[in-house]
């Protein structure tokens, strides 16, 4: 059996149908997904660029989470800090009470008094920790900058407990003596200066990572909004092909029935 010949007016007019039957699945494609670009068959250029950038936002975005938490880090040790640095004024007016008294019991009060809360320097330092990083208790923090790791910030720990960078000893002989009052409170400056001196060190950190975070976010913001005007589609523009494509839809069938009934005349002439 030979094939079957179609006439070019039929040829013609069915392949239109086709056409614009493919276009009709590709508009719809586009509005379900919100995407012009679903494939590399849709254009490659833009595809792969957009999935590079797409892979870079996504890259950056896996560092904020890293760097919200090193923020928490440091305002947590800082949180410390403040606190301590109060422990260590309420420690200042114990010592200065006891300089304006000779009475040895009211010192001796003063003194435990001044002790009980040299303990609770210890335990305010011990519960600075964000997340099992503890910058009062000797841990370091890193922070990474960029995907590649080649940049970071590192938060250097102290170790703010009496016995440690704050050197700060038990009163001594129930504060009997003028000179072991003394003594005590020339400790509590130099705590007092390292304490300031530790609190802006963290601030300059805290800067910069805030800093570094919020220049982060824009860079995600960027390249998503370079990712997306290469792929996404114009719903609007969208509807509009696919209501055309419609109309040509019909008018092509319209055609094709024409260029058949043609072809059907020309048979009558043989019968």
């Amino acid at each position: 059996m030979s094939d079957i010949v179609l006439s070019p007016g039929v040829r013609s007019n069915l392949l239109q149908l086709q056409q614009t039957s493919n276009l009709i699945t590709q508009t719809q494609t586009r509005l379900a997904t919100g995407k012009k670009v679903n494939s590399a068959l849709d254009n490659p250029i833009n595809f792969f660029t957009a999935q590079g950038l797409s892979v870079r936002a996504n890259d950056l975005n896996s560092l904020l989470d890293a760097m919200s938490n090193g923020i928490n880090t440091i305002q947590a040790a800082n949180n410390g800090i403040s606190a301590i640095t109060k422990l260590v004024q309420s420690m200042q007016a114990l010592t200065s009470q006891a300089q304006q008294t000779a009475d040895t019991t009211v010192r001796a009060t003063l003194a435990s008094q001044f002790d009980s809360l040299l303990t609770q320097i210890d335990q305010l330092a011990a519960d600075s920790g964000f997340n099992g990083i503890n910058l009062l208790g000797g841990n370091d923090l890193t922070i990474t900058m960029n995907p590649d790791a080649t940049s970071s910030v590192v938060v250097s720990a102290y170790t703010d407990t009496a016995a440690g960078d704050l050197a700060i000893n038990a009163s001594q002989n129930a504060w009997a003596g003028t000179a072991d009052i003394t003594a005590a409170s020339n400790n509590l400056k130099t705590a007092l200066t390292t304490l300031r001196s530790q609190a802006q060190a963290l601030s300059s950190n805290l800067s910069t990572v805030q800093i570094r975070q919020e220049f982060t976010k824009e860079m995600v913001n960027t390249l998503q909004s370079g990712a997306d005007s290469l792929t996404l589609a114009d719903s609007n523009e969208e509807g509009a092909n696919l209501l055309a494509l419609q109309t040509r839809q019909q008018l092509s069938t319209t055609a094709l029935s024409l260029a058949s009934q043609a072809d059907q005349n020309v048979l009558r002439l043989f019968q």
